[in-house]
C-alpha cells in the first residue's frame, strides 16, 4: 500500500487537471496511491482542508500552523484541540521550528511558544504531532523532551537534518519522513541518512506542491509523485519497490492510528 503521509492538497497547482482537484486526485489513485494526510498549516485554512478530507474516503487531515506563517504568535491550544475532535483529524500539525528564513530571535520565541502549545494540545488529545524544523536542531529536540512530546508520538517531517537528530527524535518514539529532497543530486549526506534510519521509524511524502522528487524536478509537486520517492528510498535499502510501500504503510497506521485505512 502506498501511502503519501504529508502532502498539501488545498495548494496543489491544478492547472495540469483543468483546475480540478478531482483529477488530480484520480492521478495519484491511478499511480496506486491508496491513502493521503492533506497537512494543515494556517487555522483560517483548516476548513479548506476538513472539506477536502471530508468529500474523500482515502484522505485524512490535520490541524496546525506552521512557524513562518503570522497565525503563530495567535496559535490557541483550546482551538487545536477541539478542531482535533473531528473524526477525520489524525494529527496536530504542522509545527514546528524554522530558523532559516526567519532569523529574527523575536520570532523565534514566537515560534517556540507555538511549538510548545501544540504538543501540549496533542498530549491533551492522544495525537501524534507532525513536526517541521529547519536550522533549529537543539531548540526542537530540547522542546520535545521538555514538552514530554514522547507522550504523543510524532513525525519529523521532510527530513533534511543530521542522522544525529534524527536519533534524537527516534529515542523520543518518533518516525522520520522522507520527500523528494533525498533525490536530488547534491542530497548525499541525507541519503545516508535514510539509509542508516531503521526501516521501522521511515514515512515517506511529496509535501507537495513543494519539492517534486527526480525525475519532475522543476514541477509542481503532487501526490502522484510519492511513487519516486518510494522507489527510491527503497533502493537505498536494497528493498523492493512494493517491500518499502507495505514498510512504510504499516508505520504510517501504527502513528495515525486514527486514519480510516
Amino acid at each position: 500500500m502506498l501511502i503519501d503521509s504529508h502532502c498539501h492538497l488545498d495548494r496543489l497547482d491544478l492547472e495540469p487537471f483543468d483546475g480540478k482537484l478531482d483529477s488530480a486526485l484520480a492521478h495519484a489513485r491511478e499511480q496506486g496511491v491508496k491513502h493521503m494526510l492533506c497537512v494543515c498549516i494556517t487555522l483560517d485554512k483548516f476548513k479548506d482542508v476538513l472539506t477536502i478530507a471530508e468529500q474523500n474516503d482515502d484522505i485524512s487531515c490535520s490541524v496546525g500552523v506552521h512557524p513562518l506563517y503570522d497565525g503563530v504568535k495567535d496559535t490557541d491550544i483550546d482551538a487545536l484541540v477541539e478542531s482535533s475532535k473531528h473524526e477525520k483529524v489524525v494529527a496536530i500539525g504542522e509545527t514546528g521550528l524554522d530558523y532559516f528564513y526567519n532569523k529574527e530571535p523575536g520570532n523565534h520565541q514566537l515560534q517556540q511558544e507555538s511549538f510548545r502549545k501544540h504538543i501540549q494540545a496533542a498530549n491533551q488529545v492522544n495525537l501524534p504531532i507532525i513536526v517541521h524544523t529547519r536550522d533549529a536542531r537543539e531548540d526542537t529536540i530540547q522542546i520535545l523532551k521538555e514538552e514530554n512530546a514522547q507522550k504523543c508520538g510524532g513525525v519529523l517531517h521532510c527530513f533534511t537534518e543530521s542522522l544525529e537528530m534524527a536519533e534524537a527524535a527516534m529515542e523520543l518514539g518518533f518516525y522520520i519522513s522522507f520527500s523528494g529532497i533525498v533525490t536530488f543530486r547534491n542530497a548525499e549526506e541525507l541519503r545516508e541518512v535514510c539509509r542508516r534510519v531503521p526501516l521501522e521509524r521511515i514515512l515517506i511524502e511529496t509535501d507537495s506542491p513543494y519539492l517534486a522528487p527526480v525525475p519532475h524536478r522543476g514541477k509542481s509537486n503532487q501526490p502522484a509523485f510519492v511513487k519516486e520517492v518510494g522507489q527510491f528510498v527503497a533502493d537505498l535499502h536494497g528493498l523492493t519497490y512494493q517491500e518499502l510501500c507495505e514498510i512504510t504503510a504499516n508505520n504510517y497506521q501504527r502513528l495515525f492510528s486514527k486514519s480510516n485505512i
